[in-house]
């Protein structure tokens, strides 16, 4: 596993692509694949499977990923 320059609860500010300027928190970073999940930075539409764990199923509104390089850490 490679070492990354933020890591979980860090804030950081998204410094390209079209989410450029957003700041949040990291939630999650997958080291492997260089991405970071940022909270509230790439809201992306899943649609869930009803189940037992999400009897209404539909459409939720998750994170989603951006690649490490992307971001910079605050402070």
């Amino acid at each position: 596993m490679s070492k990354t320059h933020v890591k979980k609860g860090d804030q950081v500010q998204v410094i390209a692509g079209s989410h450029k300027g957003k700041t949040g928190t990291v939630t999650l970073v997958n080291a492997a694949k260089n991405t970071v999940v940022v909270e509230g930075v790439r809201p992306v539409k899943k649609a869930i499977r009803r189940s037992e764990q999400e009897p209404d199923g539909g459409l939720k509104t998750i994170d989603g990923s951006i690649h490490i390089s992307n971001v910079k850490k605050l402070g």
